[in-house]
């Protein structure tokens, strides 16, 4: 092995060789520790921080965490010559923002799969009970009861018509229309009271 010193190149013997690994050893170990101590004089910056991200302090204690993980794995991307805190920062805002859009997706995906989920039951598995089948019969019952000019704006209206098509089909005026479904709902309540409860 062959240092240059200011006279010139010399060769170094095996016991300098074995000397200067040694130092070298102990400076990195120096160093790793000396980074360590900069990393944890920065807990409280790095906290108030992650609280200004998360608004919750357990989500900022998680942060925090997760920030001193990286930055520990990741030592070695860290040069000399850069501002500690501003690289623990980016961390920290990279580690949030990637957590965040990992959150959001997970939701989405959720939430669609289970408006496909009821989807699938409001179409296929739904049957209903007996009890049921046996009031929507009855409700039936009491709308054919009604007088003509009440039932058949009410039938329209249940069949999905809007109100300015039930008024165009049967020739009344729109307020008359909805005067009309609304006493009839009224009255279909008055009567039908021991179904709804």
């Amino acid at each position: 092995m062959f240092f240059k010193n200011t006279f010139g190149i010399f060769e170094v013997s095996f016991d300098k060789r074995k000397q200067l690994f040694d130092n070298y050893l102990v400076t990195s170990a120096m160093t790793q520790i000396q980074f360590q101590n900069s990393l944890t004089g920065l807990h409280s910056k790095l906290y108030y921080f992650a609280l200004s991200l998360t608004s919750d302090s357990d989500k900022a204690r998680d942060l925090v965490q997760e920030t001193y993980l990286k930055a520990l794995t990741y030592r070695d991307k860290f040069s000399a010559d850069t501002n500690l805190m501003a690289w623990v920062y980016t961390i920290m805002k990279n580690t949030f923002i990637n957590d965040y859009r990992r959150n959001i997706k997970a939701k989405t995906t959720l939430e669609s799969s289970t408006h496909k989920l009821q989807i699938s039951f409001s179409k296929d598995d739904y049957s209903p009970a007996a009890d049921s089948i046996h009031a929507e019969k009855e409700i039936y019952k009491k709308i054919d009861m009604l007088e003509n000019e009440f039932r058949e704006p009410f039938q329209l209206f249940l069949s999905g018509f809007k109100y300015k098509e039930i008024a165009d089909r049967l020739n009344l005026p729109l307020g008359t229309v909805k005067s009309r479904i609304f006493f009839t709902r009224k009255k279909l309540g008055k009567w039908l009271s021991e179904y709804i409860n």
